[in-house]
């Protein structure tokens, strides 16, 4: 038995709360046994008092008639059957009730005090009743109240739970609801997190405390308080901290932030303190607090001001995370992607001591994602997982296991014995840029207008010279959008240059270009690639110093995500004057990367038209069609013909609908209203 298992009872059992773990109450077996018995008894006391149904009631006119027509079976026994405390008697015996009919059992009441005669008259027919004694008081009394007692009894213990229970929750709204997560049961390891080894060797450090703290306190070392886990959605916080459960043997409570909040005042307050104090009674053990910043927001930044009950389980969390020593073997982990909202008094050393940055994997810690993901699915013999991971720059590992699981989908719905590479790569356009939707009906101007707008984009990105390699260009609609250029850089990047981001401009800039050229119109196609390039241009001004004029200067404190609270009431800490610099220099940008894709497109407009024709006719290129085109003027190697999407059969007209209407005017057509 491990250590857990005897300090905190049954697996999965949270030490002082009866292990229901959020107040689920147990079935009532005793209960249901009890009631169990008094029904028994109910209907066994029925039994008895009722007589067997093989003895048929009788009226004593119908006996006396009986005795007198010599019906009487004098053969057998007649009992004359007294009841202790009751005034009547009853005969009974067998006869006949009718002129040639079969004997019965028959039971038949009397009373002795009007029927003084019935000894005599039955012996002037030659019939002697014997006499009995059917039961006694005692007995009787007990079979009649017994029942009622035992039914009384089950009401009382069925009440008493449901009293127990109303009152067991509304004490327990304090006690913490965290749960703990037994090796048997967690099964995930070490072995199960890749692509975050330095991570893993920060919380490997304090598995080994768990285990030896002697080893690190002999040279005075102490092991932090608490650990903060910070990175992006999906690159595996909570799946390191199950890790940790699976390699530590010791107990490991595993909650929420938002459990510790709930409707009434003080409730989140008196659950941090329970949590400490279970935790203390189990130590050493570890304390896992996913999504922190659910109670451990900035104070004071709060829109309508006032005590926030957030606020005070903040402050029982800070004292709490005060008042306890790491010798006592107590280490707190928390997990959050916001770290910029979190209060700087719980991120101070002495509460949090150390953050672990999990950030998103590199090409390496890719390939051990997926490898550790392809375990359990069947990959054909010919499929490289290096090449999928050089092709997934930027990809967490919720979206690797994403892709290797759609690529599995894809595969098992085309009938294929294993995932080849074809479904991988499918899978990971579909993860990062939506599903394709060949149903989407659109008309050949539209098409149209979306194979120059997308040949726009892919022309520029192979003239430019410092823009990521072309990956695929299709006007299948995806996702949100009708077309899509697709790039995917050589490496992993961390750091853009200006001449890159300058590119990508007039890149971005193609789309409209493009429309404008060829059909001397615009369309609102490009609102996506307005909004990108503003982006890009303002931060080149106001945040990155890669504008000439404004210079080496951050204009406005600018953060990854938004804080409501804080950001509402900042002011801009620069002038009219300058936010007018701002605007004219962004807008330079914008202007000077539409003019350069203007001169470009101009200059190669049969190749873009190449380009329109070929996406008109195979609806998807792979970035080596595109550069066949740009090399020899078209497509040496063309792809597969698009198959159109199966469409439902037309539904056949009934004989008594009226004939469509035709002489609508054009443009419209007619529909059911």
């Amino acid at each position: 038995m491990s250590d857990s298992e005897s300090r905190n009872g049954p697996q999965g059992q949270r030490p002082g709360n009866g292990g229901n773990n959020g107040g689920d109450q147990p079935f009532n077996w005793r209960a249901l046994l009890l009631l169990a018995m008094a029904t028994a008894l109910i209907g066994g006391a029925f039994v008895y008092r009722t007589p067997t149904a093989s003895i048929k009631e009788r009226p004593y006119s119908e006996f006396h008639a009986a005795v007198a027509n010599h019906w009487v079976d004098a053969s057998r026994p007649l009992e004359l059957i007294s009841e202790a405390g009751s005034i009547n008697d009853h005969v009974q015996g067998w006869a006949r009730f009718s002129e040639g009919g079969a004997p019965e059992h028959f039971r038949t009441q009397v009373n002795l005090q009007y029927n003084t005669d019935l000894r005599e008259y039955l012996r002037e027919h030659g019939l002697e009743a014997n006499p009995r004694a059917e039961t006694n008081v005692m007995a009787s009394t007990l079979m009649g109240f017994l029942p009622v007692a035992m039914f009384l009894l089950v009401l009382y213990f069925l009440f008493r739970q449901q009293i127990r229970s109303a009152g067991r929750g509304a004490l327990n709204f304090g006690k913490s609801k965290a749960r703990v997560m037994s090796r048997e049961k967690n099964k995930v390891t070490f072995k199960d997190v890749a692509g975050v080894e330095e991570a893993k060797e920060e919380v490997q450090e304090i598995v080994e405390f768990l285990r030896d703290p002697k080893r690190f306190q002999k040279l005075g070392g102490r092991i932090p308080k608490g650990v903060l886990m910070v990175g992006s959605p999906g690159t595996g916080k909570t799946l390191l901290a199950r890790a940790i459960a699976g390699e530590a043997d010791v107990p490991f409570f595993s909650i929420s932030g938002s459990d510790f909040v709930e409707m009434f005042v003080g409730v989140g307050a008196s659950r941090v303190r329970d949590m400490f104090e279970q935790g203390k009674k189990s130590a050493p053990c570890l304390i896992f607090i996913d999504e922190i910043d659910a109670v451990g927001r900035h104070r004071g930044h709060g829109l309508g001001g006032g005590h926030d009950e957030r606020e005070q389980t903040l402050n029982a969390l800070l004292v709490e995370m005060d008042g306890f020593d790491t010798q006592e073997g107590v280490i707190i982990i928390a997990a959050t992607n916001r770290p910029d909202v979190l209060d700087p008094a719980l991120l101070r050393p002495g509460r949090f001591d150390r953050q672990i940055t999990v950030s998103l994997p590199d090409v390496n810690g890719r390939e051990e994602i997926l490898r550790v993901h392809a375990k359990k699915v069947k990959l054909a013999e010919d499929v490289d997982l290096a090449i999928i991971a050089r092709g997934t720059p930027g990809y967490s590992g919720a979206e690797l296991a994403n892709v290797m699981n759609e690529a599995a989908l894809l595969a098992a719905r085309r009938g294929l014995k294993g995932i080849t590479k074809q479904e991988l790569e499918e899978a990971r356009d579909k993860v990062r840029w939506g599903k394709e939707r060949r149903s989407l009906a659109m008309s050949d101007k539209e098409k149209e207008n979306t194979a120059y707008h997308e040949a726009g984009h892919a022309l520029l990105g192979l003239l430019l010279k410092h823009t990521d390699p072309l990956h695929k260009v299709t006007i299948i609609p995806r996702g949100p959008s009708l077309g899509s250029t697709m790039y995917l850089p050589l490496e992993d990047k961390y750091t853009q240059r200006k001449n890159e981001l300058l590119d990508r401009l007039v890149m971005i800039m193609g789309g409209r270009v493009a429309e404008e050229i060829v059909f001397g119109d615009v369309t609102n196609g490009a609102r996506g690639d307005i909004n990108q390039a503003t982006d890009i241009a303002r931060r080149m001004v106001c945040e990155w110093g890669m504008s000439e004029k404004m210079g080496m200067v951050e204009y406005g404190e600018h953060q990854e995500h938004v804080f409501l609270g804080r950001d509402i009431s900042r002011n801009r800490n620069y002038s009219e004057a300058t936010a007018q610099e701002i605007d004219h220099e962004v807008h330079g940008l914008c202007a000077t990367a539409y003019d350069k894709a203007k001169e470009l497109l101009v200059a190669h407009r049969q190749t873009l038209e190449t380009i329109a024709k070929a996406l008109l006719e195979y609806e998807t290129l792979d970035g080596a069609h595109i550069r066949e085109i740009m090399n020899t003027g078209s497509i040496q190697n063309p792809p597969v013909a698009p198959r159109p999407p199966n469409q439902p059969p037309p539904l056949k007209p009934k004989a008594d609908v009226a004939a469509p209407v035709t002489d609508l005017p054009p443009g419209l057509s007619g529909a059911p209203a």
